[in-house]
């Protein structure tokens, strides 16, 4: 059995695309033409990845405003003033800030898979923001009428019914984007914020059989926006061990972009839990530089040192795009990166005895 190898989740949107996105938002498309461009670029999406012999497909995110906010998309009782997100560049990032109760999603990740699905026949991967992301919409000064405690009930029940409705609708693997673990010990050093992001999580991820957590998988990066991140100078070892404590059967760690690689994977190796896999990132989305088959290829055989092969898959580092405005990664250049990580993982596998 070859090494599994898959997707993170955004791929850039395609030019025409943007142009819709942004002729949407100045009033000049109606909705309905927008839905029908980005059902276009999703089946292109599927197509091409497929064409480059990836084993599962990702739909791009080509209809997601950006991979955190896509659930509140819609949702009237948002003010855009919620927390700002500093990356390495001087560029930020806001969330919204909830204003009212009750919480609830507005759009379920289960519509893309449905989507996805109608035009591929091939195993479909979902990503969708893990809920300790969406705590940070809830205002820290509280809300009249909606304690944080009934706030984070809500969102734990949406972030379950979103999860479920990808596994009902036949996702191949459903994966908690949870950028913002690392990103928690750059704003509390303590820890303190990452222990509640990982209670948050356990308690939706303790819902779910063993069999379908063998379906639930969490990534971890330092964020990936405009070719910068928000946390890479924050050390794994802080994060890596609280991380393999989430009951999920499979994590997606960003590794390509690692000073030390090595180091990060005695890490993963210490603490890694029995029955689950780690797909290490093998290619970098904001290094312009396409890696080699062969490059891939020994990042493969460099983690298969430290952890089982059994038990090793691998990944991009992050999403190519995962904000619908991004485009400082071009589409050709991502599925490039694609293709390495595709044919260097089968030379791993075929070196490994496979």
């Amino acid at each position: 059995m070859s090494i599994p190898t898959e997707p993170i989740g955004s791929i850039p949107r395609t030019p025409a695309l943007q142009d819709a996105l942004a002729a949407h938002a100045a009033g000049r498309l109606e909705t309905a033409e927008l839905t029908k461009l980005q059902e276009q670029a999703t089946a292109e999406t599927l197509a091409t990845l497929a064409g480059l012999g990836c084993p599962v497909l990702v739909d791009g995110e080509q209809s997601k405003p950006s991979f955190v906010t896509y659930p509140v998309a819609g949702l009237t009782t948002l003010h855009p003033d919620g927390a700002v997100i500093p990356f390495a560049d001087g560029h930020t990032r806001q969330l919204p800030r909830l204003t009212a109760g009750p919480f609830r999603y507005q759009v379920r990740a289960e519509t893309y898979v449905r989507d996805a699905k109608r035009h591929t026949e091939l195993p479909v991967k979902q990503a969708v923001i893990a809920p300790s992301a969406l705590s940070l919409l809830y205002p820290g000064e509280g809300l009249d009428g909606y304690p944080r405690e009934a706030f984070l009930g809500d969102l734990a029940d949406e972030a379950e019914a979103d999860i479920r409705g990808c596994l009902e609708a036949g996702a191949h693997r459903v994966q908690l984007d949870f950028t913002e673990g690392r990103l928690s010990l750059k704003l509390d050093p303590s820890g303190g914020v990452l222990d509640d992001f990982i209670a948050l999580n356990n308690e939706v991820l303790g819902r779910f059989d063993e069999d379908q957590r063998a379906r639930i998988g969490v990534h971890t990066c330092p964020g990936g926006d405009h070719d910068s991140t928000h946390s890479a100078d924050v050390d794994y070892a802080g994060l890596l061990p609280k991380l393999f404590e989430l009951r999920a059967g499979n994590f997606y760690v960003q590794l390509a972009s690692e000073p030390d690689p090595e180091r990060v994977l005695g890490i993963i190796a210490e603490h890694l839990r029995p029955g689950t896999r780690v797909f290490v990132g093998v290619t970098d989305p904001i290094d312009p530089r396409v890696e080699t088959p062969e490059e891939v290829r020994d990042r493969v055989l460099l983690a298969a040192r430290h952890i089982p092969a059994d038990r090793l898959g691998t990944c991009d580092d992050c999403g190519f795009s995962p904000f619908a405005d991004d485009t400082s990664t071009s589409r050709e250049l991502a599925f490039a990166k694609i293709r390495a990580r595709v044919e260097g993982t089968a030379l791993a596998s075929q070196a490994l005895g496979l």
